[in-house]
């Protein structure tokens, strides 16, 4: 910084907000400039843009800005504990992001099965965040196939109860994959073969005649999609990646 301070453009730049906003910011008390130019031109100083950097942070988690103006002008309130206050409001938004991560992979588990429920029942099984928009991906993915189709005639005749039985099911071998991971079991290992087996077969038995080939494509999508990854990753770390591994070893030690 020169001994005059930053413009307001430079500090717009360096900020990645627009000017307009540096003046809003002013014009409402939240961020006035320490200086003027004899010409009355706004004159920013390091406080201010580590003032600013503290409203961007609290803008992108969706603050309002009479509520980011209380906190900030909070004297009782230290620097650290802001940061331990941000750290937290980081990790809720972190699980809240992985809860609608696990929420996707129902749905499209679901819509990929043919489920026949009501939305009361959907939301009750597959969990309050849960979008039948959702469904419209599988479908557009997967709806030409011959396993698509004979899910939806298979599951057609499910009731709520099967549905509960399946995801129950899904349940303790989720927790039983976490706890294989957990204990240090490779994944090309017996033990994870036949989990990644008992998966296989939960598919067959309950929605449709998935081969070894079909299995290892699900194998991909474990860790090609995001939304696949974070909900496998947040029964487990590193689970989608074992899964996948698992699910690959198991082919092969049926295909040798």
């Amino acid at each position: 910084m020169n001994s005059d301070g930053y413009s307001v453009g430079a500090v717009a730049k360096i900020a990645k907000v627009t000017v307009r906003t540096l003046h809003h910011y002013d014009e409402i008390g939240l961020l006035s400039p320490a200086g003027r130019t004899r010409a009355g031109y706004r004159r920013y100083v390091d406080t201010d843009l580590d003032r600013l950097q503290q409203i961007l942070f609290y803008r992108e988690l969706g603050f309002p800005l009479e509520e980011i103006a209380a906190i900030l002008d909070d004297d009782s309130v230290s620097p650290s504990e802001h940061l331990r206050r941000q750290h937290r409001l980081l990790t809720d938004r972190i699980k809240h992001l992985q809860d609608l991560a696990a929420a996707v992979e129902h749905a499209m588990e679901a819509r990929r099965m043919g489920v026949q429920l009501t939305p009361e029942e959907k939301f009750e099984i597959f969990g309050e965040d849960y979008k039948e928009e959702w469904e419209q991906e599988a479908e557009e993915r997967w709806g030409d196939t011959a396993a698509w189709a004979e899910s939806q005639r298979r599951t057609g005749a499910y009731d709520k109860a099967d549905w509960q039985r399946i995801q129950a099911e899904m349940t303790d071998l989720n927790a039983r994959l976490a706890e294989a991971v957990a204990a240090g079991e490779p994944a090309d290992g017996t033990l994870a073969m036949d989990l990644a087996e008992e998966h296989r077969q939960h598919i067959c038995r309950n929605f449709y005649d998935c081969t070894f080939t079909i299995h290892r494509g699900l194998a991909g999508l474990y860790v090609s999609d995001p939304r696949w990854t974070a909900a496998y990753e947040k029964t487990a770390p590193g689970l989608a990646q074992w899964l996948h591994d698992a699910m690959l070893a198991n082919a092969a030690r049926h295909e040798a």
